[in-house]
């Protein structure tokens, strides 16, 4: 297994993992085109061309089984402590509960720490119990209220 920035060939993988999910799917994003959208393209030439995000993946042998983005931001709050954030985590069901995604949140958790970050964080939909358990069992604790707000 190996953990790794993710390449423009590995999009198409890394979409499906983000469809095969029941949230995602009642959100309406539960199937990947077959042509991948020139703003999927977009979206990734941005991620990929800016030093302060990165999008990971795990690759068993050509096989891409899990994935997640890291975003690194300096912020003035805790005296200019720059912060990472983790978003769109997934490990294909199939691959869930071996230890994959304990060794690959470490491995994202690792890529921080190598950035200096004091502080990592994510959000996860409340309807997600098992992810919240997965986390907590990684040291993360509940201690803000996410909210969000659709803008388009």
């Amino acid at each position: 297994m190996k953990f790794r920035t993710a390449t423009r060939a590995d999009v198409p993988a890394v979409l499906h993992l983000l469809a095969d999910d029941d949230i995602s799917r009642s959100r309406g994003y539960g199937s990947v085109p077959e042509a991948v959208d020139a703003a999927v393209w977009a979206a990734f030439d941005e991620i990929d061309g800016d030093p302060n995000n990165e999008l990971l993946v795990a690759d068993d042998n050509g096989d891409i089984v899990a994935t997640c983005q890291l975003t690194f931001i300096p912020g003035l709050s805790r005296f200019g402590a720059r912060r990472m954030t983790i978003e769109a985590v997934r490990v294909r069901s199939d691959r869930r509960g071996a230890g994959l995604g304990r060794a690959f949140m470490e491995f994202a958790l690792d890529q921080g720490r190598a950035r200096g970050c004091h502080l990592a964080q994510l959000t996860t939909d409340k309807r997600r119990g098992s992810a919240h358990r997965f986390y907590e069992g990684l040291g993360f604790v509940a201690s803000h209220e996410g909210m969000k707000l659709q803008l388009r």
